[in-house]
């Protein structure tokens, strides 16, 4: 989250969004233990430090083809896939067609990633906090399902999750909900009991539209107003997270 702000954000409490569908929202932690939850967590950038290996390969692609990318590139293209991202890669490109420009970004990331995938702080005892409350686990991620699934291999992950949901399986990706709204269909569970771990802000605004509970833990961009009005909790690592809930769980 943004320096020095807690975990609700600098008025120390949860501001609930303009809908009033959503009074959920309002719930406070303490009422939200009483119940089980759902938990499901982005991947690159949340779990995994992979976006900044998303950004060097992004912009070799880039010096490649005699050009810089403006700072401005990474907000635009963190958190999407799919036609989205496409038309992303277009715009800052310069390209009639994005797609092959993202097949060789991909390509080129996950021959890294079978090397090595480098986990961010406290995700690992984040994950094991929440297996053992007996709390349903999924990803939402818009990397390819294969993608996914090998990650979560490498870092030997995959036994915690109870479902995947992928870019590749969803018409519209993030800031769209589809994604967060598959995975809690596969999961079985209601969205308003659904916890969503995002470090983006298209994946905070994918999970306040799924009716979801936002959690942000930014990685390469902060968050702002407009976005911290919509989460239900900022934190500025998963260890923090953890800690939290641990007190209140």
């Amino acid at each position: 989250c943004a320096a020095g702000a807690g975990p609700f954000g600098n008025t120390g409490k949860h501001r609930p969004g303009p809908d009033p569908d959503r009074a959920e929202r309002g719930l406070s932690i303490f009422e939200v233990s009483m119940r089980k939850q759902s938990v499901i967590f982005d991947m690159d950038g949340t779990l995994f430090d992979t976006e900044t290996i998303f950004q060097e390969e992004w912009n070799r692609l880039a010096r490649e083809r005699g050009f810089a990318l403006p700072p401005d590139f990474k907000y635009a293209i963190c958190g999407t896939s799919g036609e989205a991202m496409n038309r992303i890669i277009e715009r800052y490109y310069h390209v009639p067609e994005g797609g092959e420009i993202q097949r060789l970004c991909k390509e080129r990331v996950a021959r890294r990633l079978a090397e090595h995938v480098p986990e961010k702080e406290g995700a690992r005892e984040l994950i094991s906090f929440f297996h053992e409350k007996g709390w349903p686990l999924a990803i939402g991620s818009s990397s390819p399902a294969h993608q996914i699934r090998a990650n979560l291999s490498v870092t030997g992950l995959l036994p915690f999750f109870d479902a995947l949901a992928s870019g590749d399986e969803v018409q519209h990706g993030k800031p769209a909900p589809d994604i967060f709204l598959l995975a809690a269909r596969k999961l079985g569970a209601s969205p308003k009991d659904c916890f969503v771990f995002e470090d983006s802000p298209n994946g905070i605004l994918a999970a306040y539209a799924a009716g979801m509970k936002p959690v942000m833990v930014p990685d390469l961009m902060p968050a702002t107003e407009d976005i911290r009005q919509k989460c239900f909790a900022l934190f500025h690592t998963l260890t923090e997270a953890r800690l939290f809930f641990m007190k209140r769980l």
